[in-house]
């Protein structure tokens, strides 16, 4: 099924928004299988987890330079709750090394990718030049590492 497109669901397009989605798609399948006494440790990773992109396309969708930015710091601050339960879990022994290093090297292409966003709009935004029609067109390329190390 091929997905509606139009100017407010743009953020779709966003290599930050699909790499937040596969974070989310990877600690679901890292935490469906908790056992029942450790649902809400399991649930609340999921759930921090599906705050980092839903405030990605929340903040991308109020169109205003101020609250996309707003809602970028709130999908850090999640992705920030979401890598301190996955590091939980592994100091516990919930999950296993692999289960680990496949989430902490998501979340830190994730958290390197918001952040390089973040400073270049607060960039724009000082500057004056934010455009509002061009915001999936500079996302994206803000989005892009400079550095290849930081991917």
């Amino acid at each position: 099924m091929e997905p509606h497109r139009n100017r407010n669901r743009g953020h779709q397009q966003l290599r930050v928004w699909q790499e937040a989605i596969a974070f989310y798609k990877l600690s679901c399948e890292a935490f469906a299988g908790f056992p029942f006494a450790l649902g809400k440790v399991a649930s609340q990773n999921i759930a921090s987890a599906d705050s980092v992109h839903r405030n990605i396309a929340e903040g991308y969708c109020r169109r205003s330079i101020k609250e996309y930015l707003q809602h970028l710091y709130i999908a850090l601050g999640s992705l920030g709750e979401s890598v301190s339960g996955v590091m939980a879990c592994h100091g516990a022994g919930q999950i296993s090394k692999e289960t680990f290093d496949v989430l902490d090297n998501a979340a830190f292409k994730l958290e390197n990718g918001l952040l390089r966003l973040v400073e270049s709009l607060e960039r724009k935004r000082e500057s004056g030049s934010w455009v509002d029609s061009l915001i999936v067109r500079e996302s994206n390329s803000l989005y892009a590492p400079s550095d290849p190390e930081q991917s």
